[in-house]
């Protein structure tokens, strides 16, 4: 199915989408979605334990905790600060650190 057919079915809610599976990516990389779908997660003030889900599998598609942390960043100004450092928590606490006492952190 061409991108521009799978873009009219969205637009259209097609409800046959999601049974056929056309909402999955099928050009972008794992690594990609994983970004995207980290990204999304944070837009949406996701619940915790979805984090643990999507921070394990943008690790073990390659992104390293550097770049989940600028995913933070990086979605700051669309998002806003609110749902940014809500989200640091859980993040912190999907790649195993204590939010509230991680070692080396520089306050400023």
């Amino acid at each position: 199915m061409s991108y521009t057919d799978r873009l009219r079915r969205f637009a259209l809610n097609d409800a046959k989408l999601e049974a056929e599976l056309a909402v999955q990516p099928t050009t972008l990389e794992s690594r990609e979605v994983a970004l995207v779908r980290l990204a999304a997660l944070i837009a949406v003030g996701g619940a915790e334990p979805s984090y643990g889900t999507e921070v394990d599998d943008a690790v073990s598609a390659g992104v390293t905790t550097a770049e989940i942390v600028d995913i933070l960043a990086t979605v700051t100004p669309i998002v806003g600060l609110p749902l940014a450092v809500a989200a640091a928590s859980k993040v912190a606490l999907a790649l195993g650190l204590d939010p509230l006492d991680m070692d080396g952190m520089d306050p400023a």
